[in-house]
C-alpha cells in the first residue's frame, strides 16, 4: 500500500506545485506571466518539495485509516444506548478525528514543502534540499507557531473538514448503492464513490487551504507578517480579492485529490479483503 502511496504522490505532486503557486500569483503554464520553461531543469521545478509529503505519507496514512476505519467495529458495541450516533455520524466524527490528528503530524512537512514550492528561483542558484529547509526554519524560526508548525490551525481546518466528509460520504453512499455480482462493475462504484468524495471535499475545504498557503508561505511585503492566523486571513483574502480567491487552484486540486482519494480506498479495501482470505 505504501509503495504504491508512493508512486501516486510522484503522479500527481506537478497539481500540488500548480495548485500553490496559482495561490501565489506565479504562472506554471509554458508560457505565462514572464516564465517559460526551456528544458529540463525547469520541468523538475514541478517536483519542488516532494520529500517532505513521501517522508509524510507513511505514519499519515497508517494514523488515517487506523483511526477512521476502527469507528465502525466499535459501532456494534455502542447500538444498544439509545444515544449512540448514527453510522454517518460516526464515521464523519471518526474522519474529523482522524483529519484533525493527521494534521499534528504532517503540518512541519507542509510548511517546508510550501517554502520549497515557494522559492521560484531557486534554480537559477543551488536547490535547498527538505532537510536543510526544514533546519533553516528551525534556526531562524524555531519549532513553534512561527517556525515548522506555522499554520498549524488551518492545516487542522483543513485536514479535519475534508476527512469528515471523505470517510462520512464515501462509506455511507457505498452502503446505501447496491454492490454488482460483476468485479468490473463493482469496482467502478466504488471508484466512482471515491472520486465524488475526494471531489466534494476538496471543494469544501479549499478556503483552508488557501490560507494555509499563505500563512506558510512568504508574505507580500518582506519582515512584514500579513497573514497571521486562519479566519483573519480567510477575510483579509476576500475583503482584498473577492470569495472567489478563497478557491483559486481549485482545479489541480480537484484533479490531484479526486482520483487520489478513489485510489487511496481501493487500494485499501481490495488489499485488505486480500490480506484477510490469504493470511
Amino acid at each position: 500500500f505504501y509503495w504504491k502511496k508512493k508512486k501516486l504522490i510522484c503522479l500527481m505532486h506537478p497539481l500540488d506545485v500548480v495548485k500553490t503557486s496559482s495561490w501565489k500569483g506565479a504562472g506554471l503554464c509554458w508560457k505565462c506571466n514572464g516564465l517559460s520553461f526551456s528544458g529540463y531543469i525547469e520541468i523538475f521545478g514541478f517536483y519542488k518539495g516532494i520529500l517532505p509529503p513521501i517522508l509524510a505519507e507513511t505514519p499519515k496514512r497508517a494514523l488515517l485509516l487506523c483511526v477512521t476505519l476502527f469507528v465502525p467495529k466499535w459501532y456494534p458495541l455502542t447500538s444498544s444506548f439509545e444515544s449512540c450516533p448514527s453510522p454517518l455520524q460516526a464515521l464523519s466524527a471518526a474522519g474529523l478525528g482522524s483529519g484533525l490528528t493527521e494534521a499534528v503530524v504532517v503540518n512541519p512537512f507542509e510548511v517546508v514543502k510550501v517554502s520549497l514550492q515557494a522559492n521560484r528561483d531557486s534554480f537559477k542558484e543551488v536547490q535547498p534540499s527538505a532537510f536543510a529547509q526544514a533546519r533553516r526554519i528551525m534556526k531562524s524560526d524555531g519549532f513553534g507557531l512561527r517556525g515548522l508548525n506555522k499554520g498549524l490551525t488551518s492545516t487542522l481546518g483543513r485536514h479535519g473538514v475534508f476527512n469528515m466528509i471523505y470517510f462520512g460520504f464515501y462509506f455511507n453512499v457505498k452502503d446505501a448503492i447496491p454492490t454488482s455480482p460483476d468485479p468490473t462493475l463493482e469496482f467502478l462504484r466504488k471508484f466512482t464513490i471515491g472520486l465524488m468524495s475526494g471531489t466534494i471535499s476538496s471543494c469544501v475545504n479549499i478556503p483552508f487551504d488557501v490560507a494555509k498557503s499563505r500563512i506558510q508561505g512568504p508574505q507580500p511585503i518582506p519582515g512584514e507578517i500579513k497573514y497571521r492566523t486562519c479566519f483573519q486571513t480567510m477575510a483579509l483574502v476576500s475583503r482584498e480579492e473577492g470569495y472567489l480567491a478563497l478557491y483559486k487552484g481549485l482545479v489541480p486540486k480537484i484533479m490531484r485529490l479526486g482520483p487520489g482519494g478513489a485510489v487511496m480506498l481501493l487500494v485499501y479495501e481490495y488489499v485488505s479483503a486480500w490480506l484477510q482470505k490469504n493470511w
